[in-house]
C-alpha cells in the first residue's frame, strides 16, 4: 500500500486564506526549499524543522499535524 510523504499530507493542509495554526505551518513548507519531501520519519522531519523552520512558531503545531497525518494514513 503507497504511503504518502508527510509533506504530500501537510500540502492538503495549505490554505493560504486560513489562520488555523497547520494551514500556516503547511504554507510556510510549502516556500521551504530545503523540506524533506519525501520524509515519512517523525525524528528526522523534527529535527529538521527545529534546526531550520523559522515559520513554525512551535513545535506542538508539527505534533498536531503529525497525528492527522498518522489517523489519515492509518
Amino acid at each position: 500500500m503507497y504511503r504518502q510523504s508527510f509533506y504530500q499530507y501537510l500540502m492538503t493542509e495549505r490554505n493560504r486564506d486560513s489562520h488555523d495554526e497547520i494551514a500556516e505551518f503547511a504554507e510556510g513548507a510549502f516556500y521551504d526549499q530545503s523540506f524533506p519531501k519525501q520524509s515519512q520519519d517523525y525524528e528526522e522531519l523534527s529535527q529538521y524543522l527545529e534546526l531550520n523552520a523559522a515559520y513554525l512558531p512551535t513545535m506542538t503545531i508539527f505534533d498536531e499535524a503529525w497525528d492527522r497525518y498518522l489517523a489519515k494514513m492509518s
